[in-house]
């Protein structure tokens, strides 16, 4: 499985998860990942690729 968008390059973040107490334990951020058959320069390619990307228009997706 890709951890990174093919496009823009954007991966998981980490952070803490923050309990009513104040206690402080990692945890990771991952980011909204699809899997798209995208047309790039006349051919079809499998991409895994972030919905921000999808959303904005960056990738044209194949019929």
């Amino acid at each position: 499985m890709a951890f990174s968008c093919d496009i823009c390059g954007k991966r998981h973040l980490s952070g803490n998860n923050v309990s009513h107490a104040n206690n402080k334990t990692k945890r990771v951020f991952n980011p909204n990942l699809q899997r798209v058959r995208a047309n790039l320069n006349g051919t079809h390619k499998r991409m895994m690729v972030c919905t921000r990307c999808l959303r904005s228009g960056l990738v044209q997706k194949a019929v």
